[in-house]
């Protein structure tokens, strides 16, 4: 036998793995893996897994590296957990030697990064239970483990990479969030208002009403109109027309206040004898100098000289209303003159409010009255109207504008209009609405749904703080959106 086939066959028995060098090699087909679960666990992944070795041959100059890995979903990112390490007899030996010989270079993955390094005795019953963890990263959700497998050998050693899909991991939860209408209000009586102003001119220091004098004629018309609008309305019953007298600040408050009531007292004693309506139920108050309105109009008045002078004294002198109007009197004189001219005269009026019940509509005339009268409607009228049309109609949509005009505050329609925003995926605009209203505050269902709102839009305390609350009130379907709003937290 020639030398040189001497030295092959001596290298081909202790190197077994240089037959075909051109060749990668794959231990993976041979590895079992058991049992493999991934799983959250605070603000760490952890992978469990027993890695069975039993049926694996290594060759003895070999190192098997398998390293879990989770990749995310669209594969741009990965994490990779401390690999398993599998030596060959001659591998392990070789690492050792590394290790008590310091100049050595260590085999791979044999630095101290390793879960754990394995010396296989082929032929023989071998496993590992395999347990780590890593920094849990959002993006690993819905994403997948993989196996990879490196083997490294002897510089003449075939080498080679392998890889094996598990399973999906860390599904992204989905919460179930629990939303539901809110029913209208019941209005037993529904009781309506009119509120206008008479602004009749008298002569000075009197209070007896000439409807020949200046424009009171058409003044009283408008009243009398309005009356016999509501009077004459067979669906509409007259409860009380309430008469308030202002007056301006000329003169003493005293002087004044009284002044005003007579006044009032004038209009309901003349709308008594001319409406022919009873007069128990017409009644009249005095507040007499409107300040407030005396403030507010004046903003009004265009090229007013001394106008911050005047709001001064006003606000300093709150409870001193007579002394106050001395100090604005001491103003120049054309000041002043502009005052009694343009800013007093529409502060002498009579505010009348005329209140009535209205009487319960079937749907057909409701449906009438949501094109006629809207505001006569109760809450639930209006509903019972949209329901008849039923959801995604004209009709429907029409109701439902006129329920948020008239009704804007209840927590019916607010509660509507916020589960629709969250229909059409515009959670931002229920938190708006929700947040906007005074309603919110003492409502569970409306705290639960700006919640939800809350959370959709990534405000994860404030979801967590309105749904406590609602549960606090007695939400139960708060209580079941708070453990959901918890596991989406839980995930972040």
């Amino acid at each position: 036998m020639k030398r040189t086939t001497i030295i092959s066959l001596v290298l081909a028995v202790f190197c077994p793995c240089m037959a075909s060098v051109a060749d990668e090699v794959s231990y993976l087909p041979y590895i079992d893996i058991d049992g493999a679960s991934v799983s959250k666990a605070g603000a760490n992944v952890e992978l469990s897994m027993t890695v069975d070795v039993s049926e694996l041959r290594i060759g003895t100059q070999h190192t098997v590296a398998l390293i879990p890995v989770i990749v995310s979903k669209d594969g741009a990112s990965e994490a990779e957990f401390p690999p398993i390490v599998i030596d060959g007899k001659t591998r392990s030996k070789v690492y050792y030697r590394a290790q008590v010989l310091e100049s050595v270079e260590l085999p791979p993955y044999h630095d101290g990064g390793a879960e754990t390094i394995m010396l296989r005795d082929n032929g023989e019953q071998q496993s590992y239970d395999y347990a780590a963890a890593i920094p849990y990263a959002r993006w690993m959700l819905d994403g997948r483990l993989e196996i990879r497998e490196e083997v490294h050998g002897c510089v003449n050693c075939r080498e080679g990479r392998d890889s094996l899909d598990m399973f999906p991991v860390l599904p992204e939860y989905i919460p179930d969030y629990r939303l539901a209408a809110i029913e209208p209000e019941p209005e037993p009586v529904k009781t309506r208002m009119e509120t206008r102003t008479a602004r009749l001119n008298f002569r000075q220091d009197s209070h007896t009403i000439r409807p020949d004098y200046k424009d009171n004629r058409a003044q009283l018309d408008t009243v009398k109109n309005s009356i016999e609008a509501v009077r004459d309305d067979r669906d509409l019953e007259i409860t009380g027309i309430f008469i308030t007298g202002y007056a301006s600040p000329e003169a003493s408050e005293a002087y004044n206040k009284a002044l005003s009531q007579r006044r009032a007292d004038a209009l309901r004693e003349w709308i008594a004898a001319d409406e022919d309506i009873d007069l128990s139920l017409v009644h009249s108050e005095g507040k007499g100098e409107d300040w407030n309105g005396f403030v507010s109009s004046l903003d009004g008045v265009r090229m007013l000289a001394g106008l911050d002078r005047i709001k001064r004294i006003i606000s300093e002198n709150e409870d001193r209303n007579d002394w106050a109007e001395l100090q604005i009197q001491k103003l120049d004189d054309e000041i002043y003159r502009r005052l009694l001219n343009e800013v007093y005269p529409p502060l002498r009026r009579l505010e009348y409010r005329i209140e009535y019940n209205v009487k319960n509509f079937t749907l057909e005339e409701a449906r009438q009255m949501l094109d006629e009268r809207p505001d006569l409607l109760s809450l639930q009228e209006i509903y019972m109207v949209a329901e008849s049309y039923g959801k995604g109609t004209s009709g429907y949509e029409k109701a439902m504008a006129a329920a948020a005009e008239f009704y804007p505050d209840s927590p019916a329609v607010l509660g509507d209009r916020a589960l629709a925003a969250i229909g059409r995926g515009d959670s931002a605009e229920a938190v708006r609405l929700l947040s906007g209203s005074n309603a919110t505050a003492s409502n569970a269902e409306l705290q639960n749904i700006l919640g939800v709102a809350l959370a959709q839009t990534g405000q994860y305390d404030e979801a967590a703080d309105c749904l406590g609350r609602a549960a606090d009130m007695g939400s139960e379907a708060a209580e079941h959106n708070l453990g959901e709003l918890n596991a989406v937290i839980d995930q972040l």
